[in-house]
């Protein structure tokens, strides 16, 4: 990867598990957060204060920031994975557990909807 003074990437290749595409454009790639900021809100994050909101919008040390193409990170939006599941079958595994830990960390709720999806989601792990 190639940045610039500001140290923004501006060339490099990136790989989306979301839907098994390669990038090769800086200006295609999109860093989605896997439990989406609102989301959280919605589900508990209402309550935190500013540092945790900060920490859990930037949060590298868990699986909570991924590289993806900005039409997948559109089509996400902030939806749940009741509502918006990863086109590729093979990440839908990685995909539940990163959500699940993530809302286990932050202690963030989970709705019936959203449970009822991540249990199918989870049935494809090994």
């Amino acid at each position: 990867m190639v940045r610039d003074e500001q140290c923004r990437a501006v060339s490099g290749t990136w790989f989306s598990p979301y839907d098994d595409r390669t990038l090769t454009a800086a200006p295609q790639v999109d860093i989605d957060h896997i439990v989406p900021l609102a989301n959280a809100w919605r589900l508990g994050a209402d309550t935190w204060d500013t540092a945790t909101r900060k920490a859990f919008a930037n949060d590298l040390g868990n699986p909570q920031l991924i590289a993806v193409p900005a039409a997948s990170n559109r089509s996400k939006g902030d939806q749940s994975p009741d509502r918006w599941s990863p086109p590729s079958r093979a990440y839908w595994c990685t995909y539940s557990r990163a959500w699940t830990h993530i809302k286990h960390v932050y202690q963030l709720n989970v709705t019936a909807a959203e449970r009822d999806q991540l249990n199918v989601l989870l049935d494809t792990c090994e």
